[in-house]
């Protein structure tokens, strides 16, 4: 009768949909307590934890012979352990930083920060998309671009760039477009040289920018509208 619980090798269809329907409900109860933020933020440990959790409740589903007590106790004690966590962090802003990553500045005034970038482990390209993506392709338009701790790259744009737009005050604007790479970890980009200009002309567009070796550029770019951005390797 209670072959639901206690498992069977040749465990009926109804005791599945039971188990299913236990299963379901357990889980919707488990995230109703820990919060939204457990599952919204996505976070590393929120990640793990909703990993582990889907593989020791999961397995019951698939295995009629297994009982359901040891896998649903196991996620609970697993789950108390991620609320003690989280609920101690509230209260603990230096424990916080054990268990919820920094923020990390990947761009500061403006100035793409090497080093931050290679302590988080963010390719070039990685940012760029991420900026894209944040409808920041212009890089002049940036003030400060951060790696949050749940992965996402968020930006806050200069002042003058925020609130009131060509377009409020009827003004055209030159176009901006997708921005072309000509220069990345001091190396030239021949490929898309090529398709703007030449290495001559490379050569004195970093002399009006004040550019003397290539080498110490970390990023060179320019817009469709000819706008150039440029931000110089760190000195260790």
């Amino acid at each position: 009768m209670f072959d639901f619980w206690t498992g069977a090798e040749d465990l009926p269809i109804y005791g599945f949909l039971v188990r299913a329907t236990i299963i379901y409900t357990y889980v919707f109860l488990l995230v109703k307590i820990l919060g939204q933020r457990s599952m919204g933020t996505i976070s590393p440990i929120d990640f793990i934890f909703g990993v582990v959790i889907g593989d020791v409740i999961g397995e019951p589903l698939s295995s009629g012979d297994l009982p359901l007590a040891g896998p649903l106790a196991a996620a609970s004690m697993i789950g108390f352990f991620h609320l003690a966590l989280s609920y101690i962090a509230l209260k603990t802003p230096r424990f916080r930083r054990v268990i919820e990553d920094e923020p990390l500045i990947l761009m500061k005034d403006g100035k793409i920060m090497h080093k931050e970038l290679t302590k988080a482990k963010v390719t070039i390209d990685s940012l760029l998309m991420d900026l894209r993506l944040q409808s920041a392709s212009d890089f002049n338009e940036i003030d400060y671009a951060v790696l949050e701790a749940n992965g996402q790259i968020s930006v806050i744009k200069k002042s003058e760039f925020q609130s009131i737009t060509p377009n409020d005050m009827n003004k055209s604007t030159n176009p901006k477009g997708y921005p072309t790479i000509l220069i990345e970890d001091g190396r030239i980009i021949h490929a898309n040289v090529k398709k703007v200009g030449s290495l001559q002309w490379l050569s004195n567009q970093m002399k009006k920018l004040g550019i003397t070796d290539h080498k110490d550029v970390f990023l060179l770019s320019m817009d469709e509208g000819g706008q150039f951005y440029y931000s110089m390797k760190e000195r260790y």
